[in-house]
């Protein structure tokens, strides 16, 4: 899932000051999840922004934000609300907000808050970084623990030296990625692994973009005449 926090409401207000209607669009999942953009932070913002003056036309929390097809689909019976809106306030991650620009090409679309990463969701509403999205996965060679991500210097070839009693010379209170790595491969009897780490990670091109091979090799049907 990606995290997100609600940016500071002053930031908002100035990106907006130009605008009189707004059309607020949420997001069931992540954002749900974090608290920044579900059902009861849209009406929140839907109250805040009426009582600073704003008229908003509508709401509506999508199922899932970045996807641009369904988005799309469920956004049809709002139709008048957003056409009535000078812009559009999005609460969702930063590929939520891109869904509205692709979908609204004509209209000024604003993020409501400010992604931050790729997290599991350690316990109720705990959110940790576990990935990088760099392209090029090495859980394979360490266990299952990303250094990548989980190193605070992105190390692939082992610790830093810095480590004290099995914490980051970083901060104290993060584990050194390096030490869990270590325990973990040889509580399973696969240090051998760490001798295949020895390149240095490159920065992927952007933007990147995935299709799914095995549909796009499918023919579709022949239409009978």
């Amino acid at each position: 899932m990606i995290a997100t926090k609600k940016r500071e409401f002053n930031e908002l207000m100035e990106n907006i000051k130009i605008y009189k209607s707004i059309f607020l669009l949420g997001c069931s999942e992540c954002a749900a999840l974090c608290g920044t953009g579900g059902e009861p932070e849209v009406k929140a913002m839907k109250e805040t922004l009426k009582s600073k003056g704003k008229e908003v036309t509508g709401t509506f929390v999508a199922k899932s934000g970045c996807q641009v097809l369904g988005t799309k689909a469920e956004l049809k019976p709002f139709k008048d609300a957003i056409d009535k809106a000078d812009c559009i306030m999005v609460m969702s991650c930063g590929a939520g907000t891109q869904t509205a620009v692709e979908l609204y090409e004509n209209k000024p679309v604003f993020p409501a808050n400010d992604s931050l990463f790729l997290a599991n969701m350690t316990r109720l509403q705990d959110f940790d970084e576990r990935c990088s999205l760099c392209g090029k996965c090495v859980l394979d060679k360490t266990g299952g623990i990303c250094p990548i991500t989980r190193c605070a210097k992105g190390l692939v070839n082992g610790p830093c030296g810095g480590s004290k009693d099995g914490f980051c010379e970083v901060s104290k209170d993060t584990p050194c990625a390096w030490q869990q790595i270590y325990s973990r491969l040889m509580k399973l009897n696969q240090l051998h692994t760490l001798r295949e780490l020895s390149q240095p990670k490159t920065k992927p091109v952007r933007p990147r973009r995935l299709m799914r091979e095995d549909l796009k090799s499918k023919k579709e049907p022949t239409k009978k005449v």
